[in-house]
């Protein structure tokens, strides 16, 4: 128990707890919504060559590794020679320290996310789609019903189920920040901004040899995602969208 008593007393550990719990929560609240929005937008796309050209720019990012994507994104934003910066400094003398400020670090953290996961995520929508009956539309065009009442009151209600499913399954990994998307962007400067669990338990385990304090972090980060699974499941039990 001494281990769980010091990861309650250490002011710093406390703060990585904070840092994971709002990177992730941000992940959630912001990214969330894209895949369903992507697979909205394609699933109205009548063109099946663009439609198809789309889809495999937009699933592509999830192929690569985040080596890869974190440095696409560090010569993006680099202070001294990333392509962003170049262009900030045609109108205004200093370039913007992107990458050594909390906020904009954490918009490029967030930002990176989306555009690696939000296009292949969208697959499970875009195939929760194919189950809607089309007559429902035809129904609804015979109404006098335009494109966004459809999508409101016919389409969004057809994949209520995933997208519940996929929440309460999100929820349970709160905790769960990936280790290499936060490892590759990190640097020293953001460093009480950007610690995470799964960084600072490879630091002090792998690297520390503090096995016993990052096996009690292990414990306690997959203590919170089950509660978190099982309360999620309680709200969406009301909605009648529950798991068990």
């Amino acid at each position: 128990m001494k281990w769980f008593e010091l990861i309650v007393n250490d002011p710093f550990t406390l703060k990585i707890i904070w840092n994971t719990f709002f990177l992730s929560l941000l992940n959630i609240v912001v990214g969330f919504p894209f895949p369903i929005l992507i697979a909205l937008m394609l699933n109205e796309v009548r063109n099946m060559l663009f439609k198809k050209s789309v889809q495999t720019l937009v699933y592509l990012p999830h192929f690569f590794s985040w080596v890869i994507i974190g440095g696409i994104f560090i010569t993006l934003f680099s202070q001294e020679s990333g392509i962003v910066n170049k262009i900030i400094t045609l109108f205004r003398d200093e370039p913007v320290p992107f990458l050594y400020q909390a906020n904009t670090w954490i918009s490029i953290y967030v930002g990176s996310g989306i555009w690696k996961e939000a296009g292949f995520s969208a697959i499970i929508y875009l195939a929760a789609l194919t189950s809607i009956d089309p007559t429902l539309y035809e129904a609804a065009s015979v109404d006098g019903a335009g494109k966004f009442r459809k999508i409101w009151h016919i389409t969004l209600p057809g994949i209520r189920p995933t997208i519940f499913l996929l929440l309460i399954l999100s929820m349970g990994n709160i905790m769960e920040v990936g280790f290499d998307h936060v490892y590759v962007l990190q640097n020293n400067v953001v460093y009480s901004s950007s610690e995470v669990l799964s960084t600072y338990i490879y630091k002090i385990g792998l690297l520390g040899a503090q096995f016993s304090r990052s096996t009690a972090l292990g414990l306690f980060e997959a203590l919170v995602g089950f509660i978190l699974v099982v309360t999620a499941n309680r709200v969406a039990r009301r909605f009648n969208q529950s798991l068990w």
